[in-house]
């Protein structure tokens, strides 16, 4: 456990990623080799189910710190962190016991559906023999809430540094959902993949946001243009006879998607195909809002595989009949793809992702434009002669999205927000006019600089109207102007719409409240989206 507090305050201590790759580095030489894969898979967000409630955690520390429940509800309140909050509480131990990070993972586990007294028993063992960033950290393994600044790309790096191994293979072999509990460090990057982990999917390859005038990119002949689609990216992996689908998240959903299930009798084992997975009818894709609720259901009735039949558009061919073509240009891969998808009979659930023509860049600058006419979110611009590198890289792969779409809300509620932001009211409801009344429809907590922030905590303290428990309705006088990605109706929303990645654009200071949108406004939007 020491080595790995020591790698947390170095990384908590700075920004500099080459300053976060050596603490890992360093942290993967000093650690006991029971220890390297657990501190690894913690700081990939691979970390112990929460084993006990935290209402329990909270009446044993303030039995423990002889204080009342409520102070330390009060305490949570202020500083927003309940890991933190049971640290300060928590008398502190004069002599810190030596505990083994890979003893603490695998007794949090096992204390999972324990008696309370048992559970007790054990966490209060811990909180009376440790202290400082230990105590810390292990009340944020107790409840679940882990976090470090690092990306997987930079434990990447640190591993492959330490391995020996080039990065592009160190980061192929952490895909997927494994565990330190049945991997070592041997079994998980030595071992023979086709062999032991035919499963796993390639580390996906990510396109950075145009941020300069897309003419710099040079001649459009150089570029394949593709509808940057509204789904779920994935990889559809065929090896052994059998089929995984993987998401870019690393979910492995298989059964999700019912219909690629005959694909593994119309492909050749060693097929991996990238591509994005969409709802689709009748020769065009439905909203978004359709997948989601499909990919909710436990079980898929005939009337919803009916209801929201699903397709892959394909992007990319990575591997064909067991040979990696990752390193071959994106021009020649896709001439592949083209190929297998037209001779394999499986153009009912696999479709070529379209390759745009324009004549020149200001023509691929007004499809942008209206991308939502064409059922697309913007452009995807990718170099023909690009390999397909892991992760996000910039040069070669560039998305290009439309404007969002905005509407003006009044602010009516305010929370505060956690970490860093426990002080100050962050998160906040906003509503559009029904009639006379005022109706919530989104909530958002990002698009404010830190000196708008506080200016409107200190407005939201002055002009608050009721309380109740961390939120506090306010006075409707303030408007923001929105951002959203997409916008369905709701039958679970007061307003009857939903809209997809809310945030504030700007805070409207020249607009009063009237001057807001409507709840007519956002259904009128529907009806055009249609």
């Amino acid at each position: 456990m020491k080595d790995f507090v020591e790698l947390f305050e170095a990384l908590d201590s700075t920004t500099r990623t080459n300053e976060k790759i050596d603490a890992i580095h360093q942290y993967l030489i000093n650690a006991r080799q029971e220890d390297q894969l657990f501190g690894i898979a913690l700081l990939m967000g691979n970390k112990p189910k929460r084993p006990v409630k935290t209402s329990l955690l909270k009446i044993w520390a303030a039995e423990l710190a002889d204080i009342p429940l409520w102070l330390l509800d009060e305490s949570y309140y202020i500083v927003g962190d309940l890991a933190e909050s049971l640290a300060l509480v928590l008398p502190t131990s004069n002599t810190e016991a030596l505990f083994e990070l890979h003893t603490i993972y695998l007794q949090l586990i096992n204390l999972y559906g324990q008696p309370e007294d048992v559970q007790k028993e054990v966490i209060l063992g811990y909180w009376t023999q440790l202290s400082g960033t230990a105590l810390f950290l292990f009340n944020k393994f107790l409840t679940g809430n882990f976090r470090v600044g690092v990306s997987k790309k930079i434990v990447g790096k640190a591993l492959a540094r330490y391995l020996e191994m080039e990065e592009p293979v160190v980061e192929h072999r952490l895909m997927g959902k494994w565990s330190p509990l049945t991997e070592q460090m041997d079994s998980l990057f030595f071992s023979d993949l086709n062999a032991d982990k035919h499963f796993l999917p390639y580390p996906f390859y990510l396109a950075y946001a145009i941020d300069s005038p897309v003419e710099e990119l040079g001649d459009l002949e150089d570029w394949i243009l593709e509808p940057k689609l509204d789904g779920i990216r994935g990889q559809l992996i065929i090896r052994k006879d059998e089929l995984f689908v993987w998401s870019r998240g690393e979910d492995l959903m298989t059964e999700k998607f019912p219909e690629f299930h005959k694909l593994k009798d119309l492909l050749p084992n060693g097929t991996v195909i990238d591509g994005e997975v969409i709802p689709w009818k009748e020769g065009v894709p439905l909203d978004f809002n359709v997948m989601q609720t499909r990919i909710g259901r436990k079980n898929l009735s005939a009337k919803t595989l009916a209801d929201a039949p699903l397709v892959m558009v394909c992007y990319d061919l990575l591997e064909w009949e067991g040979k990696d073509l990752r390193t071959l240009p994106l021009e020649e891969r896709r001439n592949l793809l083209q190929y297998v998808l037209d001779t394999a009979g499986v153009s009912d659930v696999l479709l070529l992702s379209p390759a745009l023509q324009f004549r020149d860049w200001e023509e691929a600058a007004s499809y942008r434009v209206h991308a939502r006419e064409h059922n697309a979110e913007g452009l995807m611009i990718k170099r023909k002669s690009s390999p397909y590198e892991t992760g996000r890289k910039r040069g070669n792969w560039w998305k290009w999205k439309t404007d969002p779409m905005t509407i003006d809300g009044v602010l009516i509620y305010a929370q505060s927000g956690h970490g860093r932001r426990a002080n100050l009211f962050t998160d906040y409801t906003f509503a559009v006019w029904d009639g006379e009344q005022l109706v919530p429809f989104a909530k958002a907590y990002s698009g404010l600089t830190d000196k708008e922030l506080i200016s409107m905590d200190n407005w939201i303290k002055r002009n608050t109207i009721e309380k109740f428990g961390p939120v506090r309705s306010v006075k409707p006088e303030m408007v923001f102007e929105l951002a959203f990605e997409g916008i369905n109706l709701s039958s679970r929303h007061k307003s009857g719409v939903a809209l997809r990645f809310p945030r504030i654009l700007r805070w409207r200071k020249d607009k009063l409240p009237k001057d807001a949108n409507t709840k007519q406004d956002l259904l009128d939007l529907i009806e055009s989206l249609k």
